[in-house]
């Protein structure tokens, strides 16, 4: 059973040990599964973006969107497209604005089209051109930044591998750092696959060293405008990661007000 508190908007910053209160009154609280949410996950390459859209998606009941899985799709089509962007992924260069909005324009028509309600986008928009037409097409409830130190990031994107037969991603680095004050500790354990995977895990083409650098780089270029977008619109939440998911999934449900019961009781077995 998912629970959830009513709060007033404000854009708030969330760390491990200071969470505050606030949420939005603009989120009608959800009798069942399937309200419609209309949510953005923002991020670094690598942050977990992904893990805790999917996450939420599944507790909520509404699709989760990533962009960068359309552009994959596109990639594995072997069309005039997708010429194009092998040489710009290969590159560590951002899709342009016009090819990922064609994408997930025809994305949310095909979902519209099954009866989908609401969505979690992971990924998008990346641009304030982006944010500007996605606010012009539809009302966004709430944008989640995740926040995670780089050290950790290029850690993680170098440790991402996916399972060539079921599709399954998974992290083979184990990452255990002293926080910025010296002292606190910041560990997220491998995300290891099951024994049936684990001779058909790949590693993404783009997933290298000068790669990923190159993306966080273009990232934190273009990311701030787009954060501001949000902030001064009172939909912004930035949460810090303090952790691996065992650690950081409960505390992102605290920080969004939802009391997940089925969670707490799989937590205590």
């Amino acid at each position: 059973m998912v629970v959830w508190t009513r709060a007033v908007v404000r854009t708030w910053r969330c760390r491990p040990t200071n969470f505050s209160r606030a949420f939005s009154e603009k989120l009608p609280t959800p009798e069942a599964k399937g309200r419609n949410v209309q949510w953005v996950f923002l991020g670094c390459p690598g942050v977990g973006k992904g893990t805790y859209a999917a996450r939420l998606s599944k507790l909520l009941g509404v699709p989760h969107i990533a962009t960068g899985d359309l552009v994959r799709q596109q990639l594995s089509s072997h069309g005039p497209l997708a010429l194009k962007l092998v040489d710009i992924v290969s590159q560590g260069q951002l899709i342009s604005d016009e090819i990922v909005i064609d994408l997930l324009s025809k994305r949310l028509e095909a979902g519209e089209a099954k009866g989908e309600i609401g969505f979690i986008l992971d990924g998008f928009p990346r641009t304030i051109r982006q944010a500007e037409i996605l606010e012009g097409v539809t009302d966004i409830d709430l944008v989640i930044n995740l926040k995670l130190r780089e050290d950790a990031l290029i850690a993680k994107c170098l440790g991402r591998r996916t399972c060539s037969e079921c599709g399954g991603n998974y992290n083979v680095a184990c990452i255990d750092m002293k926080g910025d004050d010296g002292e606190t500790r910041m560990y997220m354990p491998p995300l290891l696959p099951p024994p049936h995977c684990e001779t058909k895990l790949i590693t993404r083409s783009d997933d290298t060293e000068n790669v990923v650098k190159e993306r966080l780089r273009i990232y934190h270029e273009t990311s701030k405008p787009v954060e501001d977008f949000y902030r001064k619109r009172e939909k912004l939440l930035e949460f810090d990661l303090p952790g691996g998911i065992p650690e950081s999934w409960p505390k992102l449900l605290q920080a969004l007000n939802i009391y997940d019961d089925e969670d707490k009781k799989s937590a205590a077995a």
